[in-house]
């Protein structure tokens, strides 16, 4: 069973249709599914999902309890580093579902710093993932980081920069092989 990092922008309420059909596609696979507990497009396919009654689901999350949850799925708590705040709280959570990971399907909206992230850590790791990004209304897949950085070229200076703060030294390490 291969397992999908599913997830994306935290602005995004409603998936686009060739995203939903895509989800269908791996359900019917029976692959296994790695999401956070974010508001957003991780929410709206953790709806998903539990609309087909699926089990084959894990929910990370960095809080306590998650935030969603909503198949009742089993819960893996990644606790983050002491003292860490705003975004920081999530990425160690973020990291180990691509760790985990042997593919990826993110619903981007072309500015979330957070999303671009994580699909900068499967391609680090050689795991594909299709991208839905709902600014520019394309579908393309991600392989390595010469992809990655085709696909962060048509997003802003400042969507550019705030990925570049957010960065560990592993990642930029990575962009520079």
């Amino acid at each position: 069973m291969a397992m999908i990092f599913m997830g994306g922008s935290r602005g995004i309420f409603e998936l686009p249709v060739p995203a939903i059909e895509r989800v269908g596609t791996l359900v019917a696979a029976e692959h296994g599914v790695l999401i956070g507990d974010a508001p957003g497009a991780d929410a709206e396919m953790q709806g998903l999902l539990a609309g087909y009654n699926y089990e084959h689901v894990g929910v990370f999350h960095a809080r306590a309890e998650p935030r969603n949850n909503l198949g009742d799925w089993a819960a893996y708590h990644v606790p983050p580093p002491d003292g860490s705040k705003g975004f920081a709280i999530h990425a160690a959570k973020d990291r180990e579902m691509a760790r985990r990971a042997d593919f990826g399907l993110m619903v981007w909206d072309g500015a979330s710093s957070g999303t671009c992230l994580n699909i900068l850590r499967l391609a680090m790791i050689g795991s594909p993932c299709v991208v839905y990004d709902t600014m520019r209304g394309t579908v393309g897949t991600v392989h390595s980081i010469v992809d990655w950085r085709a696909m962060l070229h048509h997003a802003g200076s400042g969507v550019r920069r705030e990925v570049e703060a957010r960065m560990t030294a592993d990642e930029r390490l990575a962009l520079e092989g």
